[in-house]
């Protein structure tokens, strides 16, 4: 017989990018309201079929009941996939859907000028990038092989996904701000904002006022039912109760998109306040000899001074300080006081 809604159905792990993997325990019904969102979302019907070049979405046609194959390169690596890998994975399924990480696309885009036919790409009439922010070029570059597609790119996390989707037309609508724009939250979905005090911690009433950073909080029928085994995490995270804190600081802007603007673990807490860190990263790789940044806090909390770690276009053979020309420049485009460039290879 069918399992019972509140059955167990799976434990899935975060990734750990920002500390230790968490499990997340789901029930039959939470996934099954998942799947729902996903067909609702992004209009899926038994007529479409799924090439997923990430592992773990390779898991939902199956369960939406679509065909469904993964493209030949080593799941544990995403990022050597090549464009031909994908036209021939489209290729065999006829795809019409598609699902890669951003570091799969940059891939597929620099490697799509020596490759052979890409005709195939043409049927996909979807293209969904998520796990990390998607820059609006390699979009447009995908868009032109695959001109009869939609680029997508979902917000979401492991408790809960989807919560807020974009297409490429929508982040060029939006523009620049401070952050990743994700969209709209999608239907059945609430998203608030709770407010950071001085010290950088969410500790104000929820929200959903324009233009005020906080933790994003999340509350859908398809959030976790729980951590696994983890209660001190379990309690933090469901804060006030039926809601779930996702652990990233963000806004929503005047027409109701909600921006990313980093980590709430990576928030840098200065003597004038609390500064996000994406904003700031994506205002200095503006700059055309700057290829990647990473912003971090240095000191003691409350006084911590901002540090840009930079990957330049030519980048040297060990680490070390900035040439004076090129920090000035860091320094005029990040919009807030840095004390230190730090050049990486």
């Amino acid at each position: 017989s069918w399992p019972a809604d509140d059955a167990p159905a799976a434990v899935l792990f975060t990734s750990g990018a920002t500390g230790v993997a968490n499990g997340v325990r789901y029930t039959h019904g939470q996934l099954l309201d998942q799947l729902d969102a996903l067909r609702r979302t992004y209009r899926i019907d038994a007529d479409d079929r799924l090439v997923a070049a990430f592992a773990p979405f390779a898991l939902y046609g199956p369960a939406l009941g679509i065909p469904t194959c993964l493209p030949d390169v080593d799941v544990t690596a995403p990022g050597e996939l090549t464009a031909d890998a994908l036209a021939a994975a489209c290729g065999r399924l006829e795809a019409t859907l598609a699902f890669a990480s951003p570091a799969a696309l940059a891939n597929v885009v620099a490697t799509a000028g020596t490759a052979g036919d890409l005709g195939s790409l043409r049927g996909l009439r979807t293209v969904m990038s998520a796990g990390a922010p998607v820059p609006a070029e390699t979009l447009r570059a995908v868009a032109e092989f695959a001109p009869s597609s939609t680029l997508h790119t979902p917000y979401g996390m492991t408790e809960v996904l989807p919560v807020a989707d974009i297409t490429l037309d929508g982040i060029e609508n939006a523009g620049d701000g401070n952050g990743v724009c994700v969209g709209h939250p999608v239907k059945g979905v609430a998203v608030q904002i709770s407010p950071l005090d001085s010290a950088g911690a969410a500790t104000g009433e929820l929200t959903v006022e324009p233009n005020v950073s906080g933790e994003v909080v999340v509350q859908a029928p398809h959030m976790k039912e729980t951590y696994d085994k983890l209660w001190v995490t379990q309690h933090a995270s469901a804060a006030p109760p039926g809601w779930h804190r996702s652990g990233d600081v963000g806004h929503f802007d005047d027409e109701g998109r909600l921006w990313i603007e980093g980590r709430m673990a990576h928030i840098v807490t200065t003597a004038d306040g609390p500064v996000t860190p994406v904003g700031v990263e994506h205002a200095i790789e503006s700059l055309d000899d700057v290829a990647q940044t990473a912003v971090v806090g240095v000191g003691p909390a409350g006084t911590q001074q901002v540090v840009a770690i930079v990957r330049p276009t030519d980048p040297p053979r060990r680490p070390r300080l900035a040439a004076l020309d090129r920090a000035d420049a860091i320094r005029s485009a990040a919009g807030v006081p840095v004390a230190a460039v730090l050049e990486v290879s």
